[in-house]
């Protein structure tokens, strides 16, 4: 039955014939998180990262009410420039699906359409969490439930720096949901290799990532596992200068009225403008960077 929603590129189909590694990717980067020609440009370069690593790349997207696991260039220039792409999350899937619409997957979706298609690992630049005054807006990414739920480990450069850290750490400490450092005792925050807080467990290379990952499914426990990786050294940002820049937009957010899947589009394009262009380089530098050691543990895991 599945079958009728899912198409696979030629390339993923083959990985998955010959049993190799894949690993999924988002589209929401692509079609609301960068602007073009960067998401086009990073988008292709990410894939490469992945094969050069020995992965498959399967960018994942709903195109024409079809989940895509895996793009041509041409729908990802299409994802890239078009106006007609919806941010997808659980809870659009089966409107967008139904409805014969485009969608550019969040980390949440993806993670449902990477499992579905047999995929086990996820890499992406931050994940959602609980964003700042939730206490009043109960505004809470979908993402952190999806972790709860779904067997798929997230590679990511942590939480994004625009949310309150330590409540979407207690999120995930609540629902079961392993974070690990990747070479890291403390957390990073996207933009910036450290924040205040601590992960839950430090692995220092693939194959101790895979393990652990594996162990936890093979016990029968439901949902994914964060692998929090820090962005290089040479691209990240200074501490308190991008909590500066992060403070002043979530006010202009705030005065503008701004809520709901608006937000996290808002406060990038705001922080790149702030920083004149410097967290959009450390954007590309982070995903990459996961993408490489996310092809790594998708390996490991294979074996």
């Amino acid at each position: 039955m599945l079958e009728k929603w899912l198409e696979y590129s030629e390339e993923v189909l083959e990985a998955k014939k010959a049993n190799k590694p894949i690993v999924a990717l988002e589209s929401t980067i692509i079609s609301h998180g960068m602007p073009y020609p960067q998401n086009v440009q990073t988008a292709k370069e990410v894939e490469e990262v992945i094969r050069k690593n020995g992965a498959v790349p399967a960018t994942i997207a709903i195109l024409n009410g079809k989940i895509k696991i895996g793009l041509s260039d041409e729908e990802l220039e299409f994802l890239a420039q078009s106006r007609d792409v919806e941010k997808a999350s659980r809870r659009d899937l089966p409107y967008l699906i139904a409805k014969k619409k485009n969608g550019a997957t969040t980390v949440a979706a993806t993670m449902i359409c990477a499992e579905l298609a047999g995929i086990e690992v996820f890499v992406t630049g931050g994940i959602g969490g609980v964003h700042r005054e939730a206490e009043t807006t109960m505004d809470i990414s979908a993402d952190l439930q999806e972790l709860s739920m779904t067997n798929v480990a997230v590679i990511c450069a942590g939480a994004k720096s625009i949310l309150d850290i330590g409540l979407t750490l207690e999120y995930l400490e609540t629902y079961g949901v392993p974070v690990v450092g990747f070479e890291t005792d403390v957390l990073p925050a996207f933009y910036t290799r450290t924040s205040p807080f601590y992960v839950n467990y430090r692995v220092d290379n693939a194959d101790e990532a895979a393990e652990m990952i594996r162990t936890k499914w093979e016990l029968g426990l439901k949902g994914g596992v964060v692998i929090a990786n820090p962005i290089p050294e040479k691209d990240a940002l200074e501490e308190a200068f991008i909590t500066g820049v992060i403070e002043t937009a979530l006010k202009e957010a705030s005065e503008n009225n701004i809520s709901g899947k608006k937000v996290t589009p808002f406060l990038l394009g705001k922080v790149k403008e702030l920083t004149d262009g410097r967290s959009l380089t450390a954007n590309i530098a982070l995903v990459k960077h996961n993408a490489e050691v996310g092809s790594k543990i998708a390996v490991s895991l294979s074996k």
